[in-house]
């Protein structure tokens, strides 16, 4: 089926190395492997002689030596960030106090809502609350040097925050962790939103690039097809938390248990994330009901017009 989803699971690079990847692109990928990153963090330098990093990464000091090491004798200009993850943005300070360049991109961390009462947000320590940028980019702003040029495309839903980068001199996307070619993405209320999350798809459909370099793993190739059958697989997710309520499952857990058969158990907390923020959207569209506002441990029934 032209929308089957197919993982690329190919491991990118050995950490700390610096890869060309094309005339304008090298990728450097940050040793800190999880379930979450896959191989680590894909930090990107863009350009030659005066050059632009996308997601400097963790502020881990062999990672950052390396990403002066990859530009030693150049001039960085820009350092541009895709979200406020601690794995994407908190090296910025280190190479911006390095090189003297200006940070850009996704503007300070924020949630998708507010919290609910007596709400926790589980990954709040996950988030780069330091993070503070010199110039906050928006949908269509650009960045340029000798050569290259980089037009922010905004694409909320992983985070509120979450921005790609377009580079027209090569046609391909810096895609974040909106869209990966290893893995589906974690959308995690309150700081993600699942509604968020696929208007950005749809608008990433509407776009011409040929291919995408993602914020960890390798590239997504065939970028259309694949963010189709992504969204494919978004909707099919639903379908199967629809038929979970319609046969009893009341918690998250219950779902999680039922439609993730087989999962590692380091992955089952993020699955719980995905299914909460999906339910968030069906409360919303009034699919979904339960009492007072969604949460992690609510208990779910469908709509009475479902």
């Amino acid at each position: 089926m032209a929308d089957d989803l197919t993982f690329d699971t190919t491991p990118p690079a050995a950490s700390d190395q610096c890869v060309r990847l094309s005339p304008l692109v090298r990728r450097i990928v940050a040793d800190n492997p999880g379930p979450i990153t896959f191989t680590g963090t894909c930090s990107y330098v863009v350009g030659e002689g005066r050059v632009a990093i996308i997601d400097p990464g963790p502020d881990l000091p062999g990672h950052v030596e390396a990403l002066l090491d990859a530009v030693r004798g150049e001039t960085v200009t820009h350092v541009l960030v895709t979200h406020t993850h601690r794995d994407h943005s908190p090296a910025a300070r280190a190479i911006v106090a390095a090189t003297g360049a200006r940070l850009v991109g996704c503007g300070p961390h924020r949630s998708a809502r507010p919290l609910g009462a007596e709400e926790v947000n589980f990954l709040e320590a996950s988030s780069d609350k330091d993070y503070a940028p010199d110039e906050e980019m928006r949908d269509g702003d650009q960045v340029s040097g000798s050569g290259w040029s980089l037009t922010a495309v905004e694409t909320p839903g992983h985070m509120a925050n979450h921005l790609a980068f377009f580079l027209p001199e090569e046609n391909v996307l810096f895609s974040g962790d909106h869209v990966m070619a290893w893995s589906t993405t974690v959308i995690a209320p309150p700081d993600g939103s699942m509604s968020d999350f696929m208007a950005s798809l749809e608008k990433l459909r509407g776009r011409g690039e040929h291919l995408y370099w993602p914020g960890h793993g390798g590239p997504v190739r065939d970028p259309q097809r694949f963010v189709r059958a992504l969204a494919h697989h978004r909707r099919q997710r639903e379908v199967s938390i629809l038929n979970r309520l319609a046969a009893g499952d009341r918690t998250i857990p219950a779902i999680v248990a039922a439609i993730y058969q087989g999962l590692k158990p380091a992955l089952v907390g993020a699955a719980g994330l995905s299914v909460f923020a999906h339910l968030e959207d069906l409360v919303a569209r009034g699919e979904v009901e339960t009492e007072g506002l969604p949460s992690l441990d609510g208990e779910y029934r469908l709509g009475g017009g479902t």
